[in-house]
């Protein structure tokens, strides 16, 4: 399933860990508040249960890590589970849109996740968007049980029996991993269509089915700037090849930092391209820029990153 055409949208990523304990979470919450304040589109956090020891798979695309990536923090860093800070901001937020990116939805057990994503979008009035992926990380997979080397698949049933139970008043689901039926699930998320997920992953097949199939939008994953609109022209002759149309799907782009000489954020700088990769068909521009954790400092800068966005983009 495909989503309408978005116009262009700001989301500010809301760091949801530390590789340091701070003295409070307090300011995760008033960065949310100023970001709704400023008139941002949306907000995301990331997702990581535990770690092992051993993260340099993060910088190996070949076990579905990135190309020279680096973990923001180290295996003792904090990491606040995702859904529960998505829950926490939507009783300080009222119209800002609460993603993951992305959610390592494999380690959930599906119908909980399922259960969890409709309380979440039922308490927030329909702002829940699921940004999933499979991740990276083989410890992290053995410590919840979960098979690593089948995460693609238990993904691809999740997403299918998720939205099985919610769009379905008796719900049932069949498959090699995942099974139920006769069950009811209540309340159902807030649009009918159940909670609109979004895709991470690099240019692949199996990614494109996912978008086809289950998808709203797309996450890239590992595609650099250089890159990014050759792999969205591939994206697209993938998704079309799936029988889906590339023309509905959202597509969200990882803005890089840029600052000026004197170490101030270079705001035209870093929305210099934006209009260009909007003609080309993204809808959504993150950043995870650095925030500053009082209320009022934080709603100043978002004030100017809003208005320099809206210039930028026209």
């Amino acid at each position: 399933m495909t989503g309408e055409r978005a116009a262009p949208q700001l989301t500010l990523g809301i760091r949801n860990y530390a590789a340091t304990p701070p003295e409070s979470w307090r300011h995760v919450l008033d960065q949310a508040r100023a970001a709704e304040d400023a008139g941002l589109d949306r907000v995301f956090v990331s997702d990581h249960v535990v770690f092992g020891s051993d993260l340099s798979a993060y910088g190996d695309p070949g076990s579905g890590g990135r190309a020279g990536g680096r973990q923001p923090t180290g295996p003792d860093g904090d990491w606040l589970e995702s859904l529960t800070v998505l829950a926490s901001l939507a009783a300080v937020t009222s119209r800002l849109r609460l993603a993951t990116n992305v959610l390592v939805a494999p380690l959930r057990p599906p119908v909980l996740l399922a259960k969890v994503a409709a309380t979440i979008d039922a308490l927030s009035g329909g702002r829940l968007e699921l940004g999933v992926g499979i991740g990276w990380q083989e410890a992290e997979y053995r410590a919840l049980g979960v098979d690593f080397a089948r995460r693609g698949r238990l993904l691809d049933e999740l997403l299918a029996a998720c939205h099985e139970l919610w769009t379905s008043p008796v719900a049932a689901f069949e498959g090699r991993h995942v099974r139920f039926a006769d069950v009811h699930m209540m309340p159902k998320p807030v649009r009918a269509a159940g909670v609109p997920v979004w895709i991470g992953g690099s240019v692949k097949p199996a990614v494109a089915r996912r978008i086809v199939r289950h998808g709203v939008g797309w996450i890239p994953w590992g595609v650099t700037a250089a890159e990014f609109a050759g792999a969205l022209g591939e994206m697209r002759r993938l998704v079309e090849a799936e029988g889906g149309d590339f023309g509905g799907v959202q597509v969200a782009y990882p803005l890089a930092n840029a600052f000026t000489s004197r170490g101030r954020v270079d705001y035209p700088a870093m929305f210099a391209g934006a209009a260009a990769l909007a003609e080309q068909g993204v809808t959504d521009f993150r950043t995870l820029l650095r925030v500053p954790r009082r209320y009022d400092e934080a709603r100043s800068m978002l004030d100017e990153m809003v208005r320099e966005f809206a210039d930028a983009v026209g």
